[in-house]
């Protein structure tokens, strides 16, 4: 019953939020849309604690620094990216093209400098990147980015993509890694939810400097291992014990990447 009513609730607040939210993207400049895209991921958040019972924790908001940074997380769930909303102020972010089909967002998206690329990657993904995150990095701002492209199945995670480091190495920024457990109680994009509690966790600053691969392998290791520590072993909710540490890819993603391999002769990274 929890999960219907929350259901009913999540997509007849969205429904309403981005109707609203477009109106505010005709006032010149972005502050109003920002502030009304977080009033609109609190409201969110206030439904999962109060209608789902998911209480959701936000751990290490210390470590997030004024100005430009990017935030480099765990993505498990529909409702992550609304908690992280919820609590940084002027966030961007980069996201898949899948959201440009729901009416409406393209032009919120707009407004809010989103990086939006091909979800599957692509020869063409870097210079996307390049050009609208240049945009973010000139107005000093912090850029949300989530490395393995897709939605992790509670437990699992996908490769982690290269476009994470080309930002880091661009912006010349700290990186800041974000944890996750919220999967185990609203995974992906079911239906289903489970009560219980959750975490988000920021944790300390990769500093700038490093090199691709030293700095992918820091990245993962720290996302993962904090991210399956978080996990609840006493209240399973989504989570199922044997995926635990899974490398899982998308099919489609999967495909492109062996196409391109085919073709280049080696290894192409985004």
């Amino acid at each position: 019953m929890r999960s219907t009513l929350f259901n009913i609730f999540f997509y007849a607040v969205t429904t309403l939020g981005a109707v609203l939210i477009t109106v505010f993207t005709l006032i010149p400049g972005r502050k109003m849309t920002m502030i009304a895209v977080q009033i609109y991921t609190k409201i969110i958040c206030w439904g999962m604690r109060f209608i789902a019972g998911i209480k959701v924790n936000v751990k290490g908001r210390e470590h997030i620094p004024d100005g430009l940074c990017i935030l480099a997380a765990k993505h498990q769930s529909y409702g992550d990216g609304h908690v992280i909303f919820s609590h940084v102020k002027d966030l961007s972010f980069v996201t898949g093209d899948q959201l440009l089909k729901i009416p409406l967002l393209k032009q919120i998206l707009n407004k809010m400098n989103a990086v939006v690329i091909d979800s599957c990657g692509g020869s063409d993904v870097r210079q996307d990147m390049d050009a609208q995150a240049e945009i973010i990095k000139n107005q000093g701002r912090r850029i949300l980015i989530f490395p393995e492209g897709h939605l992790s199945e509670i437990g699992t995670h996908h490769r982690y993509r290269k476009g994470v480091w080309h930002l880091y190495n661009d912006f010349n920024c700290p990186v800041i890694p974000v944890a996750n457990s919220l999967g185990q109680r609203w995974n992906q994009m079911d239906w289903k939810k489970h009560q219980g509690h959750a975490t988000i966790e920021f944790m300390e600053p990769i500093a700038p400097g490093m090199d691709k691969e030293s700095f992918m392998a820091l990245l993962q290791e720290r996302v993962e291992t904090q991210s399956i520590a978080l996990l609840d072993h006493d209240n399973l909710g989504a989570l199922n014990p044997q995926d635990i540490g899974l490398l899982r890819e998308n099919e489609t993603a999967r495909q492109k990447r062996a196409k391109r391999e085919n073709e280049a002769g080696s290894p192409h990274d985004q």
